[in-house]
């Protein structure tokens, strides 16, 4: 499986931008919805990359998190600096809320860094990405300021939590991304612990996928196939499971199959590179196999002096015969 980036495609309006990306997702008819970090937070395109729409001005913190469309179109948007997950119509009206509004569960948190985190709590603290599951459970990963992974049903109830602070099987430090796979085993990014946790549908560990650096996302495709954008370990940063970072590791996607098997990986040490990356942070697989990537290169490349600020921070790929 090799991969190709589709330069162009995106057809910003004039006058937008978005220094960070913070999430994509495709809906049942290839459109695709951002979730970034700025004045627009949601914006729309078709197939073929051209504008449709924005929404959520004023509605949405700086901190804009993670995006996922339903079975039924609409669309789930997780807003880390309110401790919400919403469900919105695809035209931004809002339907639903988990969550309390401004409200943080009490972790021991200090707002700042994970290992402060002391004690699991409910939803939420800074929550992360939602996923579905095939008989319609919500999932929700619970990371920046939680150690948990939620379960709720269809219409909203709480159903179960699980996960405390470790590195341990059914243990976090900061479970960023979740997917569900057709099975309904349930996938979850460990960032931190450079892995990738699988959970039966109730929460009971199974296994882990290893052959990862500190994942960000994880989506399925229709094959099975999962995708996992991958951040960068820049050098002095700790990794829970391999601990300092003695030589930068670079950002980079990966797609493994339904056993964990690696089938295709790319990126490059060259962050700014066409096809490279400087800080991915969520993805999404189209009907056709096109992969879009969803950069937050302001919060970790140039905020930090290790991106020009011109860098890419949103880039969609196609399969390459």
């Amino acid at each position: 499986m090799r991969y190709e980036v589709v330069e162009g495609w995106e057809q910003l309006p004039k006058g937008f931008e978005h220094r960070d990306v913070a999430g994509v997702a495709v809906d049942g008819e290839d459109r695709v919805f951002l979730i970034c970090r700025g004045d627009h937070p949601i914006i729309t395109y078709d197939q073929k990359g051209a504008f449709l729409r924005s929404w959520g001005e004023g509605d949405f913190t700086y901190r804009t998190h993670g995006i996922s469309v339903a079975p039924d179109g609409t669309v789930w948007a997780t807003d880390d600096g309110n401790h919400t997950v919403r469900q919105f119509t695809p035209q931004g009206k809002l339907l639903r809320t988990l969550g309390t509004l401004n409200t943080a569960s009490d972790t021991g948190y200090d707002g700042k860094d994970y290992m402060t985190i002391t004690r699991p709590a409910g939803p939420f603290n800074r929550p992360t990405n939602l996923a579905i599951g095939p008989r319609g459970d919500l999932y929700v990963s619970d990371g920046y300021g939680n150690c948990r992974v939620h379960q709720f049903s269809p219409s909203g109830t709480l159903k179960r939590s699980w996960g405390v602070p470790g590195t341990g099987p059914g243990q976090f430090y900061l479970p960023h991304g979740i997917a569900v796979g057709a099975d309904g085993r349930v996938f979850v990014c460990d960032r931190e612990s450079d892995r990738i946790q699988i959970f039966s549908p109730d929460g009971e560990y199974l296994s882990e996928w290893t052959d990862t650096q500190r994942p960000t996302h994880i989506v399925f495709d229709e094959q099975g196939r999962a995708y996992v954008s991958e951040l960068w370990w820049h050098k002095g940063q700790t990794s829970r499971r391999h601990g300092v970072t003695q030589e930068p590791k670079h950002g980079r996607v990966s797609v493994f199959d339904e056993d964990g098997r690696l089938l295709a990986r790319w990126g490059t040490p060259e962050a700014t590179k066409p096809g490279s990356f400087a800080a991915p942070h969520g993805l999404a697989v189209d009907s056709k196999g096109a992969v879009y990537v969803a950069e937050v290169t302001w919060t970790f490349a140039v905020s930090r002096g290790l991106a020009p600020a011109d860098c890419h921070t949103f880039q969609k790929f196609t399969p390459r015969a």
